[in-house]
């Protein structure tokens, strides 16, 4: 029960847990439609545009049922506001995304993207890309029908995203994969399954976010068989509470067995640095730090891709409260009584316990973790027979990480 019990706490259980749904989505504006010809106006600029091409979008609800697409570098697509010019994708019949881009010096903002059979925008290995105050969002709430991302930058380079929002992706709200130098700053993710997700990236900063009814709050995660493996990520000055929404992801994708409950997720990335966050009432637990010999993929082939265990990970200085009083599903209840008794909770971090065999001294992850109301190590590599609740060897210091410097220009 305890294996089956860490399985889904550690994030990729074959099975999502349940939970009951947590409050309810409310859709954030009513905009008056705009000129219809306009819709085929923005269409044919898109296809049309040359660098140095500054495309406005007048205040309005424009409709359109297929993608739109942008191939051309040095293009920003400006609107009025994100609650003023909408680009609604609400019965869509063709594309995948609403908004697709394979360009650099690529810049969007002040404008809203709705209702998307995929994802909402994807920016597809472009260099200097801004998404700034752009809002993301399916209008009918959490659902497994809605598209996977909102905001999906993709083997990209210096990615600034700021003051966005996502809501209602059924897989991340906010995802930077396979991408290098990213800034996602004074952003609002909420009602998504994962709420701000960085996956596979080198060189992150994440800061001044806030991440609220979500599954998990945000996640910072290496999987096998990508591009790259990611690292060197700064997680802090953060909101990110009441991640309690359940888990609405698409059966068979590893976002679908994210318990809900789940504040800040570590996944088998190396150098992750996470302070100065408020994380609170998270009802899993606040800060999950796992291995991918916890998420159902065979060992061989974890071996073979990539580094799985999660090492040198800092975390200190934040403001935790509340949160694993109410684990998702049975096991982790179970797994919660067992450790901490009918009236305890699981502790602010909860670790697989996988060590990388071959660091010194033996198998040291370095995980340095601070201000926290106590550590599970739940004892992966045993078959889960004996989580230790010892903090001692947690007590220690790492080197901070540098600032990330978005190169423009």
């Amino acid at each position: 029960m305890i294996r089956s019990a860490l399985a889904c706490a550690l994030v990729f259980a074959l099975a999502a847990c349940g939970r009951d749904a947590g409050p309810q989505h409310v859709p954030t504006a009513q905009v008056a439609a705009g000129d219809p010809a306009f819709a085929d106006t923005l269409r044919t600029r898109l296809l049309d545009a040359k660098s140095g091409d500054v495309i406005e979008v007048p205040p309005g609800r424009y409709s359109f049922d297929r993608s739109l697409s942008l191939r051309v570098d040095g293009v920003t697509i400006r609107g009025a506001g994100p609650d003023k010019s909408v680009l609604s994708f609400k019965g869509q019949k063709a594309g995948a995304e609403g908004l697709l881009v394979n360009a650099s010096d690529f810049t969007i903002e002040n404008i809203a993207i709705e209702d998307s059979k995929g994802d909402g925008l994807k920016v597809n290995e472009g260099e200097r890309i801004t998404i700034r105050n752009v809002r993301v969002e399916w209008t009918g709430g959490p659902s497994t029908k809605n598209g996977a991302y909102g905001l999906y930058p993709v083997k990209t380079r210096n990615v600034l995203i700021e003051n966005a929002v996502a809501i209602g992706a059924s897989d991340a709200g906010i995802y930077v994969g396979q991408s290098r130098d990213v800034i996602v700053r004074n952003s609002r993710a909420e009602f998504n399954v994962a709420g701000i997700e960085i996956e596979n990236t080198v060189n992150a900063d994440v800061y001044g976010n806030t991440a609220t009814n979500n599954t998990g709050g945000i996640l910072v995660f290496n999987m096998p068989a990508l591009s790259q493996q990611g690292g060197a990520i700064r997680v802090y000055k953060n909101k990110v509470y009441k991640n309690n929404t359940a888990n609405f992801g698409a059966k068979g994708t590893p976002v679908a067995s994210v318990p809900a409950g789940s504040g800040v997720v570590v996944n088998s990335n190396d150098d992750v640095e996470i302070f100065d966050n408020d994380i609170s009432d998270n009802a899993t637990t606040n800060i999950i730090i796992s291995s991918v010999y916890s998420t159902g993929y065979k060992d061989e082939q974890a071996a073979q891709d990539f580094d799985p265990y999660p090492e040198r990970i800092y975390v200190y200085g934040n403001r935790l409260s509340g949160g694993g009083d109410a684990p998702d599903g049975l096991d982790l209840k179970a797994l919660k009584v067992a450790s901490y008794g009918l009236g305890g909770r699981l502790p602010d971090v909860l670790w697989d316990g996988y060590r990388n065999p071959k660091a010194p001294p033996p198998g040291d992850p370095q995980l340095c973790l601070h201000d926290v109301s106590g550590v599970l190590n739940a004892d992966g590599p045993g078959g889960y027979k004996n989580p230790s609740k010892d903090t001692a060897a947690y007590a220690c210091t790492l080197p901070k990480l540098p600032a990330i410097d978005l190169k423009r220009g």
